[in-house]
Protein backbone atom coordinates (compact mmCIF):
# COMPACT_ATOMS: atom_id res chain seq x y z
CA UNK A 1 0.00 0.00 0.00
CA UNK A 2 1.42 3.24 -0.86
CA UNK A 3 1.78 6.29 0.54
CA UNK A 4 -0.38 9.44 -0.65
CA UNK A 5 2.01 11.62 1.08
CA UNK A 6 4.70 10.95 -0.40
CA UNK A 7 3.27 12.55 -3.81
CA UNK A 8 3.49 16.27 -4.45
CA UNK A 9 0.35 17.95 -4.70
CA UNK A 10 -1.13 18.56 -7.99
CA UNK A 11 -1.63 22.25 -9.21
CA UNK A 12 -3.66 23.84 -12.35
CA UNK A 13 -2.10 27.39 -13.74
CA UNK A 14 -3.94 29.32 -15.13
CA UNK A 15 -2.22 31.89 -18.05
CA UNK A 16 -4.08 36.10 -18.01
CA UNK A 17 -4.41 37.95 -20.68
CA UNK A 18 -5.41 41.47 -21.12
CA UNK A 19 -9.02 42.21 -21.84
CA UNK A 20 -9.40 43.51 -25.04
CA UNK A 21 -11.18 46.68 -26.17
CA UNK A 22 -14.69 46.43 -25.96
CA UNK A 23 -14.36 42.33 -24.29
CA UNK A 24 -16.94 42.21 -21.40
CA UNK A 25 -16.83 39.93 -18.04
CA UNK A 26 -19.14 37.80 -19.97
CA UNK A 27 -16.88 37.02 -22.41
CA UNK A 28 -14.45 35.57 -19.96
CA UNK A 29 -16.72 34.04 -18.42
CA UNK A 30 -16.70 36.29 -14.89
CA UNK A 31 -19.86 37.34 -13.71
CA UNK A 32 -21.18 41.23 -14.55
CA UNK A 33 -21.14 43.73 -12.27
CA UNK A 34 -23.82 44.87 -10.23
CA UNK A 35 -24.62 48.48 -12.30
CA UNK A 36 -26.88 49.72 -9.35
CA UNK A 37 -23.99 48.92 -7.19
CA UNK A 38 -21.23 50.71 -9.47
CA UNK A 39 -23.56 53.78 -9.49
CA UNK A 40 -23.97 54.01 -5.72
CA UNK A 41 -20.32 53.62 -5.63
CA UNK A 42 -19.74 56.64 -7.98
CA UNK A 43 -22.18 58.65 -5.77
CA UNK A 44 -20.47 57.88 -2.37
CA UNK A 45 -17.11 58.93 -4.13
CA UNK A 46 -18.85 62.13 -5.38
CA UNK A 47 -20.64 63.08 -2.13
CA UNK A 48 -16.78 62.37 -0.55
CA UNK A 49 -14.97 64.38 -2.87
CA UNK A 50 -17.61 67.53 -2.50
CA UNK A 51 -17.91 66.92 1.32
CA UNK A 52 -19.22 69.92 3.23
CA UNK A 53 -17.54 72.61 1.48
CA UNK A 54 -16.85 71.36 -1.97
CA UNK A 55 -18.84 72.63 -4.70
CA UNK A 56 -21.95 70.60 -4.95
CA UNK A 57 -22.38 71.14 -1.07
CA UNK A 58 -21.15 74.81 -1.24
CA UNK A 59 -24.63 75.45 -3.46
CA UNK A 60 -26.59 73.31 -1.64
CA UNK A 61 -25.74 75.74 1.69
CA UNK A 62 -26.15 78.65 -0.43
CA UNK A 63 -29.84 79.25 -0.80
CA UNK A 64 -31.04 82.57 -1.97
CA UNK A 65 -32.65 83.10 1.30
CA UNK A 66 -29.04 82.55 3.27
CA UNK A 67 -27.46 84.95 0.96
CA UNK A 68 -29.90 87.23 1.86
CA UNK A 69 -29.59 86.76 5.02
CA UNK A 70 -25.74 87.27 4.92
CA UNK A 71 -25.71 90.52 3.25
CA UNK A 72 -28.51 91.86 6.11
CA UNK A 73 -25.94 90.79 8.32
CA UNK A 74 -23.18 92.81 6.93
CA UNK A 75 -24.92 95.87 6.07
CA UNK A 76 -25.74 95.16 10.15
CA UNK A 77 -22.19 94.79 11.12
CA UNK A 78 -21.35 97.91 8.96
CA UNK A 79 -23.88 100.26 10.47
CA UNK A 80 -23.31 98.94 13.82
CA UNK A 81 -19.21 99.65 13.27
CA UNK A 82 -20.01 103.15 12.30
CA UNK A 83 -22.65 103.91 14.71
CA UNK A 84 -19.64 102.75 17.40
CA UNK A 85 -17.26 105.07 16.10
CA UNK A 86 -19.15 107.73 16.16
CA UNK A 87 -20.23 107.63 19.83
CA UNK A 88 -16.60 106.66 20.81
CA UNK A 89 -15.65 110.02 17.80
CA UNK A 90 -18.43 112.41 20.11
CA UNK A 91 -16.85 111.60 23.74
CA UNK A 92 -13.70 112.20 23.06
CA UNK A 93 -13.01 114.26 19.87
CA UNK A 94 -16.31 116.07 19.74
CA UNK A 95 -15.42 120.16 21.10
CA UNK A 96 -17.94 121.62 23.70
CA UNK A 97 -18.71 125.23 23.77
CA UNK A 98 -18.32 127.60 26.43
CA UNK A 99 -19.89 126.51 29.65
CA UNK A 100 -22.33 130.10 29.40
CA UNK A 101 -23.97 128.84 26.43
CA UNK A 102 -26.14 126.04 28.25
CA UNK A 103 -27.89 128.82 30.21
CA UNK A 104 -28.78 130.03 27.16
CA UNK A 105 -30.70 127.40 24.67
CA UNK A 106 -34.49 126.26 25.53
CA UNK A 107 -35.14 122.41 26.26
CA UNK A 108 -36.24 120.03 23.86
CA UNK A 109 -37.20 116.78 22.83
CA UNK A 110 -34.75 114.17 21.13
CA UNK A 111 -34.36 115.84 18.10
CA UNK A 112 -35.47 112.46 15.83
CA UNK A 113 -38.97 112.53 17.16
CA UNK A 114 -39.80 116.45 18.55
CA UNK A 115 -39.40 119.44 17.28
CA UNK A 116 -35.71 121.23 17.42
CA UNK A 117 -34.33 124.61 16.45
CA UNK A 118 -30.77 124.89 16.00
CA UNK A 119 -28.14 127.33 15.55
CA UNK A 120 -25.57 126.93 13.30
CA UNK A 121 -22.93 129.38 13.17
CA UNK A 122 -19.42 129.69 10.86
CA UNK A 123 -16.68 131.55 12.73
CA UNK A 124 -14.05 133.84 10.72
CA UNK A 125 -11.32 133.52 12.71
CA UNK A 126 -8.32 132.21 11.55
CA UNK A 127 -4.77 131.10 12.31
CA UNK A 128 -2.21 133.76 13.93
CA UNK A 129 -0.18 133.82 10.97
CA UNK A 130 -3.07 133.99 8.52
CA UNK A 131 -2.64 136.70 5.57
CA UNK A 132 -6.28 137.27 4.38
CA UNK A 133 -6.97 140.76 4.33
CA UNK A 134 -9.57 141.52 7.47
CA UNK A 135 -9.72 138.09 8.92
CA UNK A 136 -10.34 137.80 12.94
CA UNK A 137 -7.11 136.04 14.61
CA UNK A 138 -7.96 136.81 18.01
CA UNK A 139 -10.98 136.31 20.34
CA UNK A 140 -14.12 134.03 19.40
CA UNK A 141 -14.29 136.22 15.76
CA UNK A 142 -17.59 137.31 14.24
CA UNK A 143 -20.09 134.66 13.04
CA UNK A 144 -19.52 133.93 9.03
CA UNK A 145 -22.56 132.18 8.94
CA UNK A 146 -25.68 132.26 10.61
CA UNK A 147 -28.63 129.79 10.08
CA UNK A 148 -31.29 128.09 12.12
CA UNK A 149 -32.04 124.61 10.96
CA UNK A 150 -35.55 123.48 12.15
CA UNK A 151 -36.02 119.50 12.17
CA UNK A 152 -37.67 116.80 14.12
CA UNK A 153 -40.94 115.31 14.67
CA UNK A 154 -42.39 116.08 10.92
CA UNK A 155 -40.58 119.32 10.68
CA UNK A 156 -37.83 120.82 7.87
CA UNK A 157 -36.91 124.20 7.39
CA UNK A 158 -34.61 126.30 7.31
CA UNK A 159 -33.73 130.27 7.74
CA UNK A 160 -30.60 132.21 7.07
CA UNK A 161 -29.61 135.32 8.65
CA UNK A 162 -26.59 137.78 6.76
CA UNK A 163 -24.15 138.23 8.97
CA UNK A 164 -24.19 142.26 7.90
CA UNK A 165 -27.76 142.38 9.41
CA UNK A 166 -28.31 145.50 11.82
CA UNK A 167 -29.91 144.58 14.85
CA UNK A 168 -29.55 145.63 18.58
CA UNK A 169 -26.53 143.75 20.45
CA UNK A 170 -27.39 144.64 24.46
CA UNK A 171 -24.22 146.84 26.05
CA UNK A 172 -23.05 147.68 22.19
CA UNK A 173 -26.34 149.61 20.70
CA UNK A 174 -26.76 148.72 16.57
CA UNK A 175 -24.52 146.48 15.08
CA UNK A 176 -24.29 143.69 12.58
CA UNK A 177 -25.51 140.81 14.05
CA UNK A 178 -22.15 138.99 13.49
CA UNK A 179 -20.75 141.36 15.41
CA UNK A 180 -22.38 139.53 18.92
CA UNK A 181 -19.64 136.48 18.65
CA UNK A 182 -16.94 139.08 18.62
CA UNK A 183 -18.43 140.55 22.03
CA UNK A 184 -19.63 137.50 23.55
CA UNK A 185 -18.93 134.48 21.84
CA UNK A 186 -21.99 132.17 20.61
CA UNK A 187 -23.60 132.86 23.91
CA UNK A 188 -24.34 136.67 23.02
CA UNK A 189 -25.39 135.24 19.76
CA UNK A 190 -28.34 132.69 20.50
CA UNK A 191 -29.32 136.00 23.19
CA UNK A 192 -29.12 138.15 20.50
CA UNK A 193 -31.47 135.62 17.59
CA UNK A 194 -33.78 134.63 20.38
CA UNK A 195 -34.90 137.99 21.53
CA UNK A 196 -34.87 139.67 17.81
CA UNK A 197 -36.96 136.75 15.70
CA UNK A 198 -38.75 136.03 18.88
CA UNK A 199 -38.53 131.94 18.44
CA UNK A 200 -36.36 129.27 20.97
CA UNK A 201 -33.14 127.97 19.98
CA UNK A 202 -32.13 124.67 21.61
CA UNK A 203 -29.22 123.43 20.58
CA UNK A 204 -25.99 125.21 18.94
CA UNK A 205 -23.83 123.47 15.89
CA UNK A 206 -20.51 125.92 15.33
CA UNK A 207 -18.52 124.63 12.47
CA UNK A 208 -14.85 123.71 13.51
CA UNK A 209 -12.97 124.46 10.10
CA UNK A 210 -10.01 123.35 11.74
CA UNK A 211 -11.02 119.64 10.96
CA UNK A 212 -13.80 120.50 8.48
CA UNK A 213 -11.22 119.32 5.46
CA UNK A 214 -10.66 116.30 6.76
CA UNK A 215 -14.29 115.18 6.99
CA UNK A 216 -15.01 116.28 3.41
CA UNK A 217 -11.83 113.94 2.58
CA UNK A 218 -13.72 110.90 4.44
CA UNK A 219 -16.61 111.86 2.29
CA UNK A 220 -14.70 111.40 -0.85
CA UNK A 221 -14.83 114.98 -1.77
CA UNK A 222 -18.05 116.57 -2.68
CA UNK A 223 -19.42 117.82 -6.21
CA UNK A 224 -20.47 121.23 -6.04
CA UNK A 225 -22.01 123.54 -9.15
CA UNK A 226 -22.41 126.73 -9.51
CA UNK A 227 -20.88 130.13 -11.08
CA UNK A 228 -17.29 131.40 -11.41
CA UNK A 229 -15.43 131.76 -8.35
CA UNK A 230 -11.67 133.34 -7.40
CA UNK A 231 -10.43 133.78 -4.63
CA UNK A 232 -7.00 134.06 -2.66
CA UNK A 233 -7.19 133.10 1.38
CA UNK A 234 -4.81 133.92 3.55
CA UNK A 235 -2.96 135.77 0.84
CA UNK A 236 -2.96 132.57 -1.67
CA UNK A 237 -0.79 130.58 -3.08
CA UNK A 238 2.25 132.96 -3.54
CA UNK A 239 1.80 133.87 0.24
CA UNK A 240 1.54 129.98 1.62
CA UNK A 241 -2.08 130.52 1.82
CA UNK A 242 -5.03 128.53 -0.53
CA UNK A 243 -6.48 130.01 -4.10
CA UNK A 244 -9.47 128.94 -4.90
CA UNK A 245 -10.40 128.59 -9.04
CA UNK A 246 -13.70 127.21 -9.85
CA UNK A 247 -14.57 127.87 -13.61
CA UNK A 248 -18.61 127.75 -13.90
CA UNK A 249 -19.90 124.51 -13.40
CA UNK A 250 -19.62 121.32 -11.91
CA UNK A 251 -16.42 120.50 -9.75
CA UNK A 252 -15.24 118.01 -7.39
CA UNK A 253 -13.99 119.19 -4.59
CA UNK A 254 -11.72 117.78 -1.56
CA UNK A 255 -11.56 119.28 1.35
CA UNK A 256 -9.36 122.29 1.07
CA UNK A 257 -10.82 123.63 -1.68
CA UNK A 258 -14.54 123.20 0.14
CA UNK A 259 -13.05 124.77 3.22
CA UNK A 260 -11.91 127.62 0.71
CA UNK A 261 -15.38 127.90 -0.82
CA UNK A 262 -17.43 128.19 2.81
CA UNK A 263 -14.54 130.92 3.79
CA UNK A 264 -14.41 132.91 0.64
CA UNK A 265 -15.61 136.54 0.99
CA UNK A 266 -14.22 138.44 -1.90
CA UNK A 267 -14.79 136.77 -5.20
CA UNK A 268 -12.43 138.00 -8.13
CA UNK A 269 -14.59 136.06 -10.71
CA UNK A 270 -17.65 138.64 -9.68
CA UNK A 271 -16.54 141.91 -7.42
CA UNK A 272 -19.99 143.29 -7.49
CA UNK A 273 -21.24 139.84 -5.56
CA UNK A 274 -22.92 140.70 -1.67
CA UNK A 275 -22.87 138.58 1.62
CA UNK A 276 -26.01 136.97 0.08
CA UNK A 277 -24.11 135.23 -2.65
CA UNK A 278 -21.53 133.87 -0.66
CA UNK A 279 -24.51 132.14 1.66
CA UNK A 280 -25.51 131.09 -1.19
CA UNK A 281 -22.19 129.36 -2.19
CA UNK A 282 -22.35 127.63 1.46
CA UNK A 283 -25.84 126.75 0.99
CA UNK A 284 -25.15 124.54 -1.88
CA UNK A 285 -22.15 122.72 -0.34
CA UNK A 286 -24.07 122.12 2.44
CA UNK A 287 -26.41 120.65 0.15
CA UNK A 288 -23.78 119.24 -1.72
CA UNK A 289 -22.62 117.12 1.24
CA UNK A 290 -25.80 115.92 2.52
CA UNK A 291 -25.88 114.35 -1.59
CA UNK A 292 -22.70 112.79 -1.31
CA UNK A 293 -23.62 111.04 2.15
CA UNK A 294 -26.50 109.47 0.19
CA UNK A 295 -24.16 108.07 -1.93
CA UNK A 296 -23.31 103.94 -2.35
CA UNK A 297 -19.86 105.28 -1.60
CA UNK A 298 -20.67 107.13 1.16
CA UNK A 299 -21.85 103.87 2.67
CA UNK A 300 -18.66 101.85 1.84
CA UNK A 301 -16.99 105.20 3.94
CA UNK A 302 -19.48 105.09 6.61
CA UNK A 303 -17.11 104.26 9.39
CA UNK A 304 -14.63 106.58 8.25
CA UNK A 305 -17.32 109.13 7.89
CA UNK A 306 -18.30 108.52 11.27
CA UNK A 307 -15.23 109.04 13.05
CA UNK A 308 -14.23 112.31 11.70
CA UNK A 309 -17.86 114.13 11.89
CA UNK A 310 -17.64 115.20 15.33
CA UNK A 311 -14.40 116.53 15.27
CA UNK A 312 -15.69 119.13 12.94
CA UNK A 313 -18.19 120.34 14.21
CA UNK A 314 -18.42 122.16 17.90
CA UNK A 315 -21.46 121.44 19.86
CA UNK A 316 -23.84 121.40 23.52
CA UNK A 317 -25.58 117.87 22.02
CA UNK A 318 -23.70 114.75 22.83
CA UNK A 319 -23.55 111.68 20.46
CA UNK A 320 -26.91 110.07 21.06
CA UNK A 321 -28.48 113.45 20.45
CA UNK A 322 -26.15 114.35 17.52
CA UNK A 323 -27.25 110.85 16.11
CA UNK A 324 -30.91 112.03 16.18
CA UNK A 325 -30.11 114.93 14.41
CA UNK A 326 -28.73 113.89 11.47
CA UNK A 327 -31.01 110.88 11.43
CA UNK A 328 -33.80 113.56 11.39
CA UNK A 329 -31.65 115.43 8.66
CA UNK A 330 -31.78 112.74 6.77
CA UNK A 331 -35.27 111.75 6.30
CA UNK A 332 -36.82 115.13 6.88
CA UNK A 333 -35.57 115.82 2.81
CA UNK A 334 -33.68 118.93 1.81
CA UNK A 335 -36.05 121.87 2.25
CA UNK A 336 -35.32 125.17 0.71
CA UNK A 337 -32.97 127.90 2.45
CA UNK A 338 -34.94 130.82 2.69
CA UNK A 339 -33.14 134.12 3.27
CA UNK A 340 -34.41 136.49 5.57
CA UNK A 341 -35.14 139.24 2.64
CA UNK A 342 -33.15 142.86 3.49
CA UNK A 343 -35.08 145.93 3.02
CA UNK A 344 -32.59 148.49 3.02
CA UNK A 345 -29.50 149.81 4.37
CA UNK A 346 -28.03 151.43 7.51
CA UNK A 347 -24.75 153.38 8.02
CA UNK A 348 -23.09 152.56 11.80
CA UNK A 349 -21.31 155.03 13.41
CA UNK A 350 -17.84 153.31 12.33
CA UNK A 351 -19.41 154.89 9.01
CA UNK A 352 -19.76 150.63 7.52
CA UNK A 353 -23.14 149.91 5.58
CA UNK A 354 -25.02 147.19 7.09
CA UNK A 355 -28.50 145.54 5.92
CA UNK A 356 -31.92 146.21 7.35
CA UNK A 357 -35.11 143.72 8.25
CA UNK A 358 -38.52 145.01 8.26
CA UNK A 359 -40.64 143.85 10.98
CA UNK A 360 -43.00 142.44 8.57
CA UNK A 361 -40.64 140.70 6.27
CA UNK A 362 -39.10 139.19 9.98
CA UNK A 363 -42.80 138.43 11.38
CA UNK A 364 -43.60 136.65 8.01
CA UNK A 365 -40.26 134.64 7.67
CA UNK A 366 -40.24 133.41 11.24
CA UNK A 367 -43.71 132.36 10.83
CA UNK A 368 -42.92 130.17 7.58
CA UNK A 369 -40.04 128.50 9.48
CA UNK A 370 -41.87 127.75 12.67
CA UNK A 371 -44.42 126.18 10.38
CA UNK A 372 -41.81 124.43 8.21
Amino acid sequence: MSDDRDEPPQYTRYRARRRRIGEKEEDLGLPARSTRGLADARGNAAARRSGPLGRSGWRRWASPRRVLLGLLALVAGWLALSLLLFLISSHFARTSPPGDVTGMLDPAGYPLTSANNILVLGSDRRQKNSKEPGAEITGPGRSDTIMLIRTGGGHAARLSIPRDTVVEIPGHGLQKINAAHAFGGPALSIAVIKRWLGIPINHLVEVNFENFPQLIDAMGGVDYTGGCIISRLDGGFSRGGYTLRLPAGTHHLDGKAALALARTRENLCAASQTDLNREEHQQALFNAMKRQLLTPSSFIRLPLIAWNAPPAIISDMSGPTLLGLFGSLAISGTPPTRVLEPSGTFTLPDGEQGLTVSDSERRAAVARFMSG
